[in-house]
């Protein structure tokens, strides 16, 4: 009956403290999932080119459309849709008649996918479209 009665007297009411117990928790699996991530986190995008048999490029590369498997376009470091891609090549196209662009596609994209592309860069005006790909190695 003594208990009974002291906790009556005094009474149940709200802590006072905090319990950062959980929030600890739950900082360290945040930290954990982070330190695991961070160096599979890559800037840019990883293209597998195809590998062919050509000569260097000799002129300077100024546009670069790339194209990865995910079908995401990107005109140097800026994603771009193919109607957005297009416009900006036009402009291009329309301030210099000589504009080189090269293609560079991952060999995994559909054909056609690829094909939507180059007409999408051949509508806008430009006539010199290189494509990019990966050298074969030389054997001994």
């Amino acid at each position: 009956m003594f208990y009974k009665g002291r906790r009556h007297r005094r009474g149940y009411g709200a802590m006072s403290e905090i319990n950062v117990t959980p929030f600890v928790d739950v900082m360290l699996v945040l930290l954990v999932i982070f330190m695991i991530t961070a160096p599979l986190a890559r800037f840019g995008f990883e293209v597998k080119l195809p590998r062919v048999e050509a000569g260097p490029v000799t002129k300077q590369e100024t546009y670069v459309i790339t194209v990865h498997r995910n079908k995401k376009i990107m005109l140097n470091d800026k994603e771009l849709g193919l109607y957005a891609l297009e416009e900006k090549l036009s402009k291009l196209a329309r301030l210099n008649g000589e504009v080189d662009v090269f293609l560079r596609a991952d060999e995994n994209l559909p054909y056609g996918f690829v094909m939507q592309v180059m007409a999408s860069v051949r509508k806008s005006g430009v006539r010199n479209l290189g494509m990019v790909t990966e050298p074969v190695p030389v054997k001994k």
